[in-house]
Order: C-alpha cells, then sequence, then structure tokens
C-alpha cells in the first residue's frame, strides 16, 4: 500500500470514527494524487499530512477538542455536536476534568483561558488565576532562620489560595457561550461520571501510587482515593459522591453556589484546619479579570498569547524575536546548531522573568518592552553560535527605552472558526493533596508560584523578583502559556501545556516545530524537547534526542540533563479546510478527537 493510500485509509478511520463523513470528502481523498512534496514546504501552507510522516493527526471536518484525558474530550465533541460553541465546548472539558484528572482538572484551583471570536474576529483573554488570601503577607514563607521553608509553601494550608476555576468557567459560559446550552447542561456530563464513578485506568491509575504519600496525609482524601492502606488500584472504580453534590449545587444555584454558603464554608474550614489563612471573605470576593492578549510576530504568523500574570505570552514572543534572525530550517529539526540557539534563546528570557514579572494591579510590568523587535536584536547578539554562555553571563536586560505544574491544557476549535486555549492548573499534581470535607474539591498550592524571598526558588527552579513577592490578594506569577497563532487573519493553531517552568519551553517548539521546520502537528507535538530556564544552569533534554547530537551539545558547554518527559501540549491545528488535532503522547489516556 502506497503511503498515499495508508494516509487516506487513516483519514477515512478517522472521519468514520468521528461521525457521519461527507461522501464528497472521501470521494477526493481517494480520487485526488497526492502533491509532490517540494525540498522547502512554502511556509505559508505547512503541511498537515505527508507520505513519509511517521505519525499522522486525527482529522475532522467540523470541530476539534484535543486533552489530557479521553472522558472529557469526548464530553466536549458531544457538547459541539449538540450545537455548542467552542467555549461551551470548553467549559464542560473544563468540569468534565475535574472528575477525570483530579491530579491538575480542578474546582479548587485555576488558569487562563484564551478565546478567539470568529464573528467579532476578536480574541480576549480570560484570567482566572488564584489570588492570595486578604491575610497573606510578604514573609509568610520565610522560617525562623529568614529563609524560604519549602513545606510551608507546598504542603501546609498557607500554600493555597483562593480558587478561580468555578467563576472563570461560569464568566466564559456567560461572556462568550452560544446560548444554546446553560451552564448546568455543561456540568452535567460531569455529575454523571462523578456520580457513577470512572475506571481507575491510564493516567489516572500511574498517578495515584504516586500521590499516596501526598493523599495519604489527609483522612477526606484517603476516604475518596484510598480502600484500605493502599490508593485505588488499576481497574477499580473511582466515585466522588461529594464532588458529584458541589457540582450540581454550582448547576443549579450558578457560581455563588461555590463562593458563598455552606461549600465556601467547608473549603475554608479545611484550608484554616490545616494552618492556612483562606477565609469565606476571601472566596465571596474572588472575581475573574477579562485582559488584552500580548502579540507578537514570527515568520510572517501572529502569535497571540496570555499577558501577565502570566510570564508565557511575554517570555514566547520574546524568544521568538530572538529566533527570527536565525535560519533554523537550515540548521535542521533536532541538529546540535538548532538545540543550542533554541536553548541561547530561553536563557534571557528567564533571566527577564526573574527581575521583571509579576501580578501587573501592582507591579508595572515592561511588557512592550520585552517584546520589541529591537530589544530582541540586543539579545541575540549576545548569543555565540558555538558557545553556551554560563548563566553568570546571562543578566536580566534592560527593556525599558522600547516601551511605548500539575496543570493540564486542552485545545477546543469549533466549526465557525471559534476556538478556546485553556490551561488550568492546581500546581503540583494534587495540590496540596487536601480534599475539602463534604466538597470532593482538591486543594491547590499555588502560592509557592509567589516569591518567598527576593531571589529564592520556588519548586520549579524559578528565580523570584520583587514583583512577585507575595501580597494581599495579588495573582501570583506563572508560566501558563495558552496560544493562538494566525495566518493571514485566519486562525492557523491553537496549543500550550502544562509543566511548570517549561510550559514555555514547550509551547515555543511546538509552534516552531509548525512554522520553521513544517511538521505536521503530530510531529510536532511529539518531537524530543529541550528546556533551559537559565537557572539552573542545565540544559534539560527529553530521551530520543541522538547521543551524538548531545556530544556535540556538550562540546558547545552545555550542561545537558537528559530526563523526564516535558508537558503535555494537546494541540489543534486548522489547514486547507480541515481541523488536525494531535494529543501529546507524552501522557497516558490523552485523546484528539473530532466530529
Amino acid at each position: 500500500m502506497t503511503g498515499f493510500r495508508r494516509a487516506a485509509l487513516v483519514t477515512i478511520l478517522t472521519l468514520a470514527l468521528a461521525g457521519p463523513a461527507p461522501a464528497q470528502m472521501l470521494a477526493q481523498i481517494l480520487a485526488e494524487p497526492p502533491a509532490q512534496p517540494s525540498a522547502q514546504p512554502s511556509p505559508e501552507s505547512p503541511p498537515i499530512q505527508a507520505d513519509d510522516a511517521r505519525m499522522l493527526p486525527v482529522l475532522a471536518a467540523h470541530g476539534m477538542v484535543a486533552a489530557q484525558e479521553a472522558r472529557a474530550a469526548e464530553v466536549g465533541v458531544e457538547i459541539l455536536r449538540r450545537g455548542g460553541n467552542a467555549v461551551d465546548a470548553a467549559v464542560a472539558v473544563g468540569f468534565a476534568l475535574a472528575v477525570t484528572l483530579p491530579r491538575a482538572g480542578n474546582l479548587g484551583g485555576g488558569g487562563f483561558m484564551l478565546v478567539h471570536l470568529a464573528e467579532r474576529n476578536a480574541t480576549v483573554a480570560l484570567d482566572f488565576r488564584e489570588t492570595a488570601p486578604g491575610a497573606a503577607t510578604a514573609d509568610m514563607f520565610l522560617g525562623p532562620d529568614g529563609e524560604p521553608d519549602r513545606a510551608a509553601s507546598v504542603r501546609s494550608g498557607k500554600a493555597v489560595g483562593v480558587p478561580g476555576s468555578v467563576r472563570g468557567m461560569a464568566e466564559a459560559h456567560r461572556l462568550y457561550g452560544s446560548g444554546r446550552l446553560s451552564l448546568a447542561e455543561l456540568i452535567a456530563p460531569a455529575e454523571r461520571m462523578a456520580r457513577a464513578g470512572i475506571p481507575v485506568e491510564a493516567g489516572l491509575a500511574d498517578s495515584l501510587p504516586r500521590a499516596a504519600g501526598l493523599l495519604g496525609r489527609w483522612p477526606s482524601s484517603r476516604t475518596i482515593f484510598f480502600r484500605g492502606d493502599r490508593t485505588l488500584a488499576r481497574g477499580e472504580t473511582l466515585v466522588q459522591t461529594d464532588l458529584a453534590d458541589t457540582l450540581r449545587a454550582i448547576a443549579e444555584g450558578g457560581p455563588d453556589a461555590f463562593y458563598t454558603g455552606a461549600i465556601a464554608e467547608r473549603i475554608a474550614g479545611a484550608v484554616q484546619g490545616a494552618g492556612g489563612l483562606l477565609t469565606v471573605a476571601d472566596l465571596a470576593a474572588y472575581r475573574p479579570e477579562i485582559r488584552e492578549p500580548v502579540r507578537g510576530r514570527y515568520r510572517g504568523a501572529e502569535i497571540v498569547s496570555m499577558p501577565p500574570p502570566s510570564s508565557g505570552g511575554i517570555h514566547l514572543i520574546e524568544i521568538l524575536n530572538v529566533l527570527e534572525g536565525f535560519d533554523l530550517a537550515r540548521m535542521g529539526a533536532g541538529s546540535a546548531e538548532a538545540l543550542h540557539i533554541l536553548a541561547e534563546a530561553m536563557k534571557p528570557a528567564y533571566a527577564d522573568r526573574a527581575t521583571w514579572l509579576g501580578d501587573p494591579s501592582r507591579s508595572r510590568v515592561p511588557l512592550e518592552g520585552l517584546i520589541a523587535k529591537p530589544y530582541a536584536e540586543r539579545l541575540r547578539a549576545q548569543i555565540d553560535p558555538n558557545r553556551a554562555r554560563p548563566a553568570a553571563e546571562v543578566k536580566a536586560g534592560d527593556p525599558l527605552p522600547f516601551e511605548s505544574d500539575q496543570t493540564t491544557h486542552y485545545s477546543v476549535v469549533d466549526a465557525a472558526g471559534n476556538a478556546v486555549a485553556t490551561t488550568t492548573t492546581l500546581n503540583f499534581s494534587y495540590g496540596i493533596g487536601l480534599v475539602a470535607e463534604g466538597t470532593g474539591v482538591i486543594l491547590n498550592n499555588e502560592m509557592d508560584d509567589f516569591a518567598a524571598k527576593i531571589g529564592a526558588q520556588n519548586a520549579y527552579g524559578l528565580v523570584g523578583g520583587k514583583a512577585n513577592l507575595v501580597a494581599p490578594g495579588a495573582r501570583p506569577l506563572s508560566s501558563m502559556t495558552p496560544t493562538l497563532v494566525f495566518r493571514d487573519g485566519r486562525l492557523l493553531l491553537v496549543t500550550g501545556s502544562p509543566g511548570g517552568s517549561r510550559i514555555i519551553s514547550t509551547v515555543l517548539q511546538v509552534i516552531v516545530n509548525v512554522l520553521d521546520f513544517h511538521l505536521n502537528l503530530a510531529e510536532a507535538v511529539a518531537a524530543p524537547r529541550i528546556h533551559h530556564q537559565w537557572r539552573p544552569d542545565v540544559l534539560f533534554t527529553e530521551e530520543g534526542i541522538s547521543p551524538d547530537t548531545l556530544a556535540l551539545l556538550r562540546a558547545r558547554g552545555h550542561t545537558v540533563r537528559v530526563g523526564a518527559s516535558s508537558g503535555s501540549a494537546n494541540s489543534v491545528m486548522r489547514v486547507d479546510g480541515l481541523l488536525a488535532g494531535a494529543a501529546d503522547p507524552r501522557q497516558r489516556g490523552t485523546l484528539a478527537v473530532g466530529d
């Protein structure tokens, strides 16, 4: 069977599984011979599949959802089939992930949502990041010796920020939903799964044993996730009755049912019982923020991403601006030359993050300066193509003259071209591991994303500065980077990822793989990744990069550490009238599914 026939068969089977496929589309796929690829594919039309591709994205004609958990992705596609738009589907996926991906999907955390409204040709950023309780202080995570107390910021009640997910998703539905489906209808699939139970399999079965020590500290968590002295095992059923009741309360009473009344009292009581500061008043006062996205251009495409308090969008564009002066396509995907340049471009961006970034409501972030092309020229001039700069040689720049963990990401596009990139988090896998008694809600440890002290590193090794010190009501700096890419005014790519400090570099490499190396979406998502965050002065690489390439990187002076995988960049791409979806193969149980 020829490569074209194999690709056609994959496409036909994909369309058949996704729903009734138009006969005309299938006939066209079979009838037309494949175009011969040129030696240099045009950057104006990157391929979504190729005869010699080792993996192919899922294809669909009307809508696509790519998520870290399969059941939640299927919930989203069902909402699209019922007439909901991309925002409706994204909200339904968000609530479903609270049930099916308890280590990262959440009601007790927060996140960011980037929404593109095709009819208005407008993109908005919805910030439902957690906030610090009103009683928080700048020195709350310092021990008696004046040094950061890591246990307090990641494992105690002090680590819990005011959750934003419920009000954020409700606000997205209110402002940008189709109007055809109520919030209760979007929550209903999550409630059913929580009440009936879901099988412990795939990523859930992997994560529970690893989280046994964290969850086992709290009786309320043991009741749900343990059987006797062990966590639920593969093949058993996870039933979350309290969570189902909380979901029903939100469906009937809206977000106020979560932020006031009995549920709020139980959440505040659980946090305070664990030594934390969160109060009922903090919950009642929480509101999401609508923000203007940060925008840049790269290789003729427009990059639209999340603004502060996310550092992701600014530093994604900053790094891309630096890379634009290098011919990465000539260097070749995965070459030591290209990986060296990527790493060197990452270093100053992470140094700038430590100095300049924080909550924009209380610190001046030089956004325009950091993403200015002249600033990138200065940074680019400091890169030696043959030598890795030690961290001590890389300093935060002065952009002002130019001024004018565990987490999950999902991407949704509907038939009208509306698109949603959503990244949400509890910070660590399962947050602090504490379920608020009687609610089923797992609580975050997001306060660790603040700087405990100027110059101190958080749990991801990121250095914090004055702009990100703890303050009452402040939003901690984040690396979450939900991103949309447009070409000629038309949506091209929806992407993002979990991964703590590696989120920015993960999203960066998906975009570079598509726009520079012309990989199809499945290959762009699956390709081995690297990461350098300035400090620690280490080039982290995934398995899959050849030993010869690693040797060349070490010869340039990089301290290379091969280890854990980076992120889960569940992405959707629109090309030639079709939607291509790719779920990241680094996590078990991911799914891209179309309509």
